[in-house]
């Protein structure tokens, strides 16, 4: 089964031929829905796309190395390439950057990567675009189609999210998901702009004890007007004739009485929800510290271990793995940052000079050893403890003395 949308497009100096365009599946919406709305023209969905999009591509991407005592990272071309510069033309936040906003929106779940070896070397990591990129599956396996031609996936890089139930080695995106919520908020905001407009709306009803036919016309009300309604000074009171003129003031509708701050608000949780971010990030409800880490534990480290486990096929030696580090992310005061520091330190789990560089502070040569207190021993060396033996040498020289 291919994905592949057609489109016939006439060509003008022969209008008899036909060509093939393929088009990807958003595209084909666009083609056929007059109102449809694109996901990244919506801002509350990009709003959260670009959040999301911000905090996995800052963290680093470690090569990690598994050992007895320990996984251990490892520096080599592999982990530069991967984090440092994936290719000649993109930084690593810019890389990731573009492979979590094309699985988010652009590529409907799915990017690709092409990587380029010399020999078993690896060199670079090139994108394909996802207008170019469409996928042949059948029951038990698939290809990746880009511009035409076929490439198995072991060549390429495919990195996907929420597979899909008839196809679970193709990925699937919001749009249809979000659609109808998009086209709500959309609808919202010309309705909202409209109202704003509405200031040339008149605040006053004027009831006038007159001929009709004295408002037939412009110029009947304009003089009706200038004769009792015009002051000189704009602050003056107005002076009617009583049961001739009668003055009603029209109380100015909110959007609070349309109810249209509530349905927004509504349709921005949902949008929130599906997208699995914070509201407060859409700007609804206020911030909320164990609400935002958890979101990093949730929905940013899964996206973050997907593409990581993608990564992996780049390694040869199957005790490394590529490993996402999301510790900069959290959010934690300086004084509980340094409050966990000191008691890693002091139980020997984690060496000064570490600490300094939690807090963005340059090693320091007289902090690289581990300190720990003299309490803190293994069983078998109690009898060993300085202040033991000492206690012990003071009361046979007390007793030799007696």
């Amino acid at each position: 089964m291919a994905f592949n949308f057609m489109k016939k497009k006439q060509v003008r100096s022969d209008p008899g031929a036909i060509s093939v365009e393929y088009v990807s599946p958003s595209q084909f919406i666009e083609s056929i829905a007059d109102s449809y709305v694109r996901l990244a023209d919506n801002p509350e969905v990009r709003m959260g796309v670009e959040r999301i999009v911000d905090m996995v591509s800052s963290m680093t991407i470690q090569l990690m190395k598994n050992s007895e005592k320990g996984d251990t990272r490892i520096f080599n071309d592999l982990s530069r390439v991967v984090d440092i510069e994936p290719n000649p033309y993109m930084t690593r936040k810019n890389f990731i950057a573009w492979i979590v906003r094309t699985l988010l929106i652009e590529g409907g779940g799915n990017a690709v990567v092409k990587p380029i070896y010399d020999g078993l070397k690896l060199r670079s990591l090139l994108p394909i675009p996802p207008n170019a990129t469409t996928f042949n599956t059948d029951e038990y396996e698939y290809s990746i189609n880009v511009s035409g031609k076929e490439y198995s996936p072991d060549t390429l890089l495919h990195f996907s999210i929420n597979p899909r139930p008839n196809n679970p080695f193709i990925g699937s995106s919001y749009e249809f998901v979000l659609k109808d919520l998009v086209d709500n908020l959309k609808q919202s905001y010309v309705t909202k702009k409209s109202f704003m407009k509405s200031e040339y709306m008149p605040s006053l009803i004027v009831s006038v004890d007159a001929d009709s036919d004295t408002f037939s016309n412009e110029e009947g009300r304009k003089k009706i007007e200038q004769q009792y309604l015009k002051r000189e000074n704009s602050r003056a009171p107005w002076i009617t004739p009583q049961g001739i003129i009668d003055i009603q003031t029209i109380k100015p509708l909110t959007l609070n009485d349309l109810a249209l701050n509530d349905a927004v608000e509504i349709d921005k949780k949902t949008v929130a929800s599906l997208l699995g971010v914070p509201p407060f990030l859409l700007g609804v409800g206020t911030y909320n510290k164990d609400e935002y880490n958890n979101f990093v534990n949730t929905r940013i480290l899964s996206i973050a271990q997907s593409i990581q486990q993608t990564l992996n096929k780049l390694i040869l030696d199957p005790t490394m793995y590529f490993n996402f580090n999301p510790r900069s992310l959290y959010n934690y005061s300086l004084t509980e940052l340094v409050t966990a520091g000191v008691q890693m330190v002091s139980v020997n789990a984690l060496r000064r000079n570490e600490l300094r560089n939690w807090v963005a502070l340059p090693p320091d040569a007289e902090m690289d050893d581990l300190l720990v207190l003299e309490n803190y021993i293994q069983a078998h060396d109690v009898q060993n403890q300085m202040k033991l033996v000492q206690n012990q040498s003071k009361g046979g020289e007390n007793n030799e003395q007696s």
